[in-house]
């Protein structure tokens, strides 16, 4: 068996590490892989194959900021993308973000179809199947809507400052993504699955395989930190950029309500986003080492995502100990239990600073760690080493 995976970056951000750690099980099993990627910088001891350039990269943003044409600039780099394809001959392709300015989905997609090499396709937000947006507000009908609500969406990622070309994106995507005969879809959430279901890719199978983690990085050994009398607990938010979207409004507000004994820790990108002058910032890092420390540190793992699918950041502090909150958004609560979090279904700083003060590590710290054994990256994607396997028998 040989898989090729291809996503917008390879070991950095969620998907970039989902990519790399899936390679790893591969390489265990023997099977032979590739990723492909278009951002960044690749680690080393993975066969990577990286198209287009940073120029390529501001070319195509500046396509998506003017004419909301994103996934098709990289005209370049999608032809490279194709030819090593080609050339590489892959038994499964496995993709993950198309979107991210680094390819022309029509380009792909129409190769993809002439090739005829069965796709397993990891949707990691609703980008496939909206006409703009990387998360969509369904109606009041909880159907997925076909034209752009409100000039805010336009400014969601991908941003597009001028044109509205929802419908035209919409009505292509649909007849590119529906032109390949055979492809898995696969979500890492029920709610993902649930929103696939009502739109234009539900005429493929979908599975549902949650994300895994490296436990072995992740996990709830002491740290001395932990142990020091009289500091302060932190409450902890992690994001690789922060945005209204990630709930960034939420902390600043937090940050002014919160007694004494507490203080905010944000780790990621702000861009420049005004922060509470309380709020301790650590900059975004790819040090996984760094990050879990930071986790058992944490007394507590606020996340008030307003739009997501499966964060790995709630299981990532689970697994260091950490019980989670989170608001009622999408996948983000399938993760976690009674023992384990608070899920908060008004989305106001006073029912997180509630939630907040409800939490007790010390009582929660063991079922937080016996939950994330469920997110084993060895159990989670040794699933799609059995899915590749079910495809190519399929196939025969």
């Amino acid at each position: 068996m040989k898989v090729l995976q291809i996503n917008s970056v390879c070991g950095i951000g969620s998907t970039g590490r989902i990519a790399t750690d899936l390679s790893d099980i591969m390489k265990e099993e023997g099977i032979e892989n590739s990723i492909l990627y278009g951002r960044g910088d690749a680690p080393k001891n993975y066969l990577t194959f990286k198209i287009g350039s940073s120029l390529d990269n501001y070319v195509h943003v500046g396509l998506t900021r003017l004419f909301d044409l994103h996934g098709y600039g990289s005209v370049g780099a999608t032809k490279k993308a194709v030819s090593y394809i080609r050339d590489y001959s892959p038994d499964i392709i496995h993709l993950h973000n198309i979107h991210g300015y680094y390819l022309n989905i029509s380009i792909l997609f129409k190769a993809l179809a002439v090739l005829d090499i069965p796709i397993v396709w990891t949707l990691h937000d609703c980008w496939p199947f909206s006409g703009h947006s990387a998360y969509i507000n369904v109606d009041k009908n909880g159907d997925i809507p076909l034209k752009m609500t409100s000039n805010e969406e336009k400014k969601e990622y991908p941003t597009t400052l001028f044109v509205d070309r929802y419908k035209k994106n919409y009505q292509h995507k649909e007849a590119l993504f529906t032109s390949v005969s055979n492809m898995t879809i696969v979500t890492p959430s029920h709610w993902l699955a649930n929103m696939v279901e009502k739109s234009f890719l539900k005429k493929y199978d979908v599975k549902v395989i949650h994300n895994g983690i490296d436990l072995t990085i992740f996990s709830g050994k002491k740290d001395s930190d932990n142990e020091m009398e009289n500091r302060k607990k932190i409450i902890l938010g992690v994001a690789s950029i922060w945005e209204d979207r990630k709930g960034l409004n939420f902390f600043n507000e937090l940050a002014d309500n919160l007694d004494t004994n507490y203080e905010i820790v944000l780790i990621g990108d702000t861009r420049n986003q005004p922060l509470n002058v309380k709020i301790k910032h650590v900059k975004r890092t790819n040090n996984i080492e760094e990050l879990a420390e930071w986790y058992r540190k944490a007394e507590v793992f606020v996340n008030p995502t307003l739009e997501d699918n499966f964060p790995t950041t709630n299981i990532e502090a689970l697994a260091c100990g950490t019980p989670v909150i989170t608001f009622e958004t999408g996948g983000s609560p399938e993760s976690l239990t009674q023992e384990t979090g608070i899920i908060v279904k008004e989305k106001s700083v006073d029912a997180l600073l509630n939630a907040v003060y409800q939490i007790n590590k010390s009582e929660m710290t063991n079922n937080c760690v016996i939950q994330a054994q469920k997110f084993d990256k060895n159990k989670a994607f040794n699933e799609y080493i059995r899915l590749y396997k079910e495809v190519l028998k399929n196939e025969k």
